[in-house]
């Protein structure tokens, strides 16, 4: 650098010769580099902010597993009514059905932290209002009562997506990915959940489930709202279409999977009690949710595959635990049972693409509680069937009820022509935002 008059003069130094060794070295400094290369999730969790919103989202999802098992003991536990509890808890999924979407609606207008906490704070109301009103020998009308306040909870899954869509909607590979935790994060805790609440029910204290599922709920959602930067904002534009219209479509999709699910926990505990294995059955059916949590992790470390495609794997694959009842053998209902759940979160994956896809801009929050909500109707569906089948059939016999759901819900993919193909995000548009990790 030098003054020449009023005039300052930098001069680039000249760069120093590479050493001799340098092209030799550079394609082993380049292989070296690849070999370090990040993994997807990896880099999906070096975006800033993204770590403490998924501490919170799965401390709260946790609680989802656990609540209706711990009512179920709780309640079947002091008054001694397996009946009463079943209904309570009926009576609670179809709250949830009602006010779910409306609390989803909140949200996206108001915003999460706005909406979120508070509506948690109600449902955790309501869960010790259950608790005191079970412990007291308050009247039956009470418990239905409470348990319906904790329809309030909000969708935590729901919002955890969403802010997963606002941060990479630059990023179709890196959405997938996204989408794909998501799914396992929720096999995960409801494989989890049910043995926690089981396990704190019987071990401690009948009301120990509920308790602790409260604490961990509102505990959660704390941390995830705490988590402001990543929220996605509210719109200040008119909310424009309806997400029930835009999701017509899907939404029979969806409650057909959720059949295939809920039939198949009723058969599958139904099989093993026949067995006089009916301890065994949380077990059991915890490695068709291991199945699908390991199949989620791996889906999105690939390429998204087209709804037809993973709805036609999952038809085949739920024949399998059919045929492995047939033989009598527990071992080879475990194995299939393994297998039948790794088609669901691939299809749960791609299928909530689609639903990213279609719902109108500012109200996605509600366009997948209203998934979700079509999901929780079909298991209440399956499990009502499944149940009549092995009344009047047999426990093998209602096997067929998941595998007769899956081929319906191939024929509604097939046949829907308004189903898109995984390369169609409509939301998921490039901005100068958000880039992908390199």
């Amino acid at each position: 650098m030098t003054v020449t008059g009023s005039t300052l003069v930098i001069t680039a130094a000249s760069p120093a010769p590479a050493p001799a060794t340098a092209p030799a070295a550079a394609p082993a400094a380049r292989r070296r580099a690849a070999g370090r290369a990040p993994g997807p999730y990896r880099r999906l969790f070096a975006l800033p902010g993204t770590r403490g919103f998924t501490a919170g989202n799965l401390i709260a999802r946790l609680p989802m597993g656990m609540f209706g098992v711990s009512a179920v003991m709780m309640i079947a536990g002091q008054r001694g009514s397996y009946a009463l509890a079943g209904a309570v808890t009926a009576t609670g999924l179809a709250a949830t059905a009602v006010v779910a979407p409306l609390t989803a609606r909140l949200i996206d207008r108001h915003g999460q932290a706005r909406i979120a906490v508070p509506a948690t704070l109600i449902a955790v109301l309501g869960s010790l209002s259950l608790i005191v009103c079970v412990r007291t020998g308050a009247p039956a009308w009470t418990l239905f009562a409470s348990y319906a306040v904790t329809a309030t909870t909000p969708n935590i899954g729901g919002m955890s997506r969403a802010r997963w869509t606002h941060l990479l909607r630059d990023s179709p590979a890196a959405h997938h990915t996204a989408m794909s935790f998501e799914q396992a994060a929720d096999e995960l805790c409801f494989m989890l959940g049910p043995v926690l609440a089981a396990f704190l029910c019987g071990v401690l204290f009948p009301e120990a489930g509920t308790l602790a599922g409260a604490a961990l709920l509102l505990t959660g959602m704390l941390v995830f709202t705490a988590c402001r930067a990543t929220q996605p904002p509210v719109a200040a534009a008119p909310r424009r279409g309806s997400p029930l219209r835009a999701l017509g479509p899907l939404l029979p999709l969806f409650l057909v999977t959720g059949v295939v699910f809920g039939s198949m926990e009723v058969a599958s505990i139904a099989y093993l009690d026949f067995q006089g294995l009916g301890a065994a059955s949380g077990l059991v059916l915890a490695l068709q949710a291991a199945g699908s949590c390991a199949a989620g992790l791996l889906y999105g470390t690939v390429r998204a595959r087209s709804l037809k495609a993973c709805v036609c794997a999952l038809a085949v694959l739920m024949t399998l635990p059919w045929a492995a009842a047939a033989t009598g053998s527990v071992a080879a209902l475990a194995c299939a049972l393994v297998l039948a759940g790794m088609a669901t979160a691939p299809t749960m994956v791609t299928a909530m693409s689609q639903v990213h896809a279609r719902t109108p801009e500012g109200r996605l929050n509600e366009g997948m509680t209203l998934a979700v909500t079509a999901i929780f109707a079909g298991i209440a569906v399956g499990s009502a069937s499944a149940g009549s089948v092995v009344e009047g059939v047999g426990p093998v016999a209602a096997y067929a009820v998941p595998a007769a759901a899956a081929l319906v819900a191939l024929a509604i993919a097939l046949t829907g022509r308004s189903i898109r193909r995984p390369g169609d995000h409509s939301r998921v548009v490039r901005t100068a935002a958000a880039r992908d990790p390199q």
